[in-house]
């Protein structure tokens, strides 16, 4: 199985790489290959894959709200170009998505599922489930993978790290951190994401799945959790989404359930603070 990996050298890719090293695998960086360029199918059409994973994105929440051109550009044209190559290529598909797709209410209790209907708050979330919408309408083989709160030891890009990464950066600066406690999240370590995409290649059972790892937290709790386990004790306490002013909204229960994987027969996904100390061992 010949698999191209668009976005080999981002957070999630590193670790597919890793994950799909024994693989015949062609990793494609953002430097060789643009995935909103015709440049990026005519490379594909020299490897000729089986599989074509794309992990490329465009994930600047706020920066989409201010001008979502940008954002639908990378998470749905492009998407719509590459699945309509490997529909006539009769090539597989993976798709990456996010939780972002769905609204989550504040009295949200019970994680999403992927019957859930989605409702995207902001620009970004819309223009992830346009990209959704563009794999399913190519009719290629495919699987669409949606997660949430990624971090990896890559780092992301576009984003000039990760959350992680940024409270230990904001800790040793002896900055006061202030971190949202209204937001109801599973972070996910992108080496699980990685390992739980290499076996459902394995599977053919094709379709929507959602991949984080389990349980779930807010986002001041996960914060807290990476200074504990570090041994650190900085200026640090909650606040509110409010308070906070981003520019998009975001949803305040987005923790997903994993149905599809569970009745692919396979395992489910580490604790999210299993994945923590897993990374933090790791830097």
């Amino acid at each position: 199985m010949r698999i191209a990996l668009i976005g080999a050298n981002g957070q999630l890719g590193s670790d597919l790489v890793r994950a799909l090293g024994a693989t015949d695998l062609v990793p494609l960086t953002h430097r060789e290959v643009d995935v909103c360029d015709q440049s990026c199918t005519d490379r594909l059409l020299e490897i000729h894959p089986d599989v074509v994973i794309n992990t490329a994105a465009f994930h600047r929440v706020d920066d989409s709200e201010l001008d979502a051109t940008e954002a639908f550009r990378v998470n749905a044209a492009a998407v719509h170009r590459l699945a309509r190559w490997c529909a006539h290529n009769t090539s597989m598909l993976v798709h990456v998505s996010t939780d972002y797709v769905f609204g989550g209410d504040r009295n949200g209790t019970e994680p999403l599922t992927e019957s859930d209907a989605p409702a995207p708050l902001n620009a970004y979330g819309c223009s992830k489930l346009a990209g959704e919408f563009a794999v399913r309408a190519a009719r290629c083989r495919h699987f669409i993978i949606r997660t949430s709160g990624l971090y990896g030891r890559a780092g992301s890009s576009g984003k000039g790290g990760n959350f992680v990464e940024t409270m230990l950066h904001l800790a040793a600066q002896g900055k006061p951190i202030r971190v949202v406690n209204d937001q109801r999240v599973t972070p996910t370590f992108t080496a699980d994401l990685a390992m739980k995409i290499a076996e459902l290649l394995n599977t053919e059972r094709f379709g929507l799945y959602h991949v984080t790892n389990s349980g779930d937290c807010t986002w001041y709790e996960f914060a807290a959790e990476i200074f504990r386990l570090s041994g650190l004790q900085p200026d640090f306490g909650p606040t509110t989404t409010a308070s906070f002013g981003a520019p998009a909204l975001r949803p305040v229960y987005s923790v997903l359930a994993h149905e599809a994987l569970l009745a692919a027969g396979l395992s489910d996904m580490p604790h999210w603070g299993d994945a923590l100390r897993r990374y933090l061992a790791g830097r």
